[in-house]
């Protein structure tokens, strides 16, 4: 009856603190662009299979993984429908500082998140509307919402972007200066995130609180599915333990900042959807904390004991 009741729970979110969540998301994705050049789209060409292997890993497997993970748990509808919102987001702004963390292949993260980040103005709303009408529970629901997929393409269009479009033009008119702004937003990306979570449930503490429990194991099975299948595909194509590290952590780190705003915007902030991508906003900075500062001490270590035996 609870689980049921999580259904049709409505998390209040004034057009205010839309707004916020709008220009605070597009205030990171500039920071974001503001550190991507359009070398980056030329090593991207330079080394096409990389870039190919991260975007299979995290456009087409992450979603499927998804909706399989969905059929064989079968959550209820509308968390389901906040696995699916996740999934189908590009990877998230902090990616690039975790791999660097990790001593992954930084070049590779931020090219990486320039091209998810341009592909995710299409492949966002069609993996979406794809697999939740694919499953029956989130096709019902998806017929009580009228989402235009131009309109959800537009709002992709204005916060996704828009922000990389100036970001990247800035960049290259005045690099100096957007290596100093950028040095300035990156730290501020997890402390905006954390912003947007408290803002979006400032009035809806009780709501988050009652209802946390039961996204909880999804959310961090899940992430950790996600992380998994990141490594997983590096390794099936024969890449550097370098590369491995970063398309585990790019795949792992998805932008549920961006997915949440998207389901205040076009859902009026349904419960399950809602708790889903805030909880897994919050647990993704744990985990990809967790696995760079890992993978960093064991690099550390090895270099220590091929130092030592020199």
């Amino acid at each position: 009856m609870i689980m049921q009741e999580l259904d049709n729970v409505q998390i209040n979110f004034d057009s205010s603190g839309l707004w916020v969540l709008n220009i605070a998301l597009a205030v990171v994705m500039f920071g974001v662009a503001l550190s991507i050049t359009i070398d980056d789209f030329k090593h991207i060409l330079r080394q096409p299979k990389l870039v190919l292997i991260g975007i299979l890993s995290q456009f087409i497997l992450l979603p499927l993984l998804t909706f399989l993970l969905i059929i064989i748990i079968e959550p209820q509808p509308s968390i389901a429908l906040g696995m699916m919102m996740v999934a189908a987001c590009p990877g998230g702004n902090i990616s690039n500082f975790m791999t660097h963390l990790a001593k992954g292949n930084t070049a590779l993260s931020v090219s990486l998140t320039a091209f998810a980040t341009f592909l995710a103005m299409f492949m966002t709303p069609f993996n979406f509307q794809f697999y939740g009408n694919m499953y029956e529970p989130t096709a019902e629901i998806l017929k009580t919402v009228s989402i235009e997929p131009l309109e959800l393409v537009k709002v992709i269009w204005m916060i996704l972007g828009v922000p990389l479009f100036l970001g990247m033009l800035l960049r290259s008119k005045y690099p100096q200066l957007a290596i100093k702004l950028s040095k300035l937003l990156k730290p501020f990306s997890i402390i905006v995130f954390i912003a947007i979570v408290i803002i979006a449930f400032s009035n809806n503490l009780e709501v988050f609180n009652n209802y946390v429990h039961y996204v909880l194991l999804i959310g961090i099975s899940h992430n950790v599915f996600a992380i998994l299948l990141g490594l997983i595909v590096a390794k099936l194509f024969s890449l550097s333990f370098k590369n491995q590290k970063t398309l585990a952590i790019e795949t792992g780190i998805q932008n549920s900042g961006l997915g949440l705003l998207l389901i205040f915007t076009f859902f009026n902030g349904l419960g399950g959807m809602a708790i889903l991508a805030a909880f897994w906003g919050i647990w993704h900075i744990i985990s990809g904390l967790i696995l760079a500062f890992y993978w960093s001490n064991k690099a550390k270590a090895k270099n220590y004991i091929e130092t030592s035996m020199s």
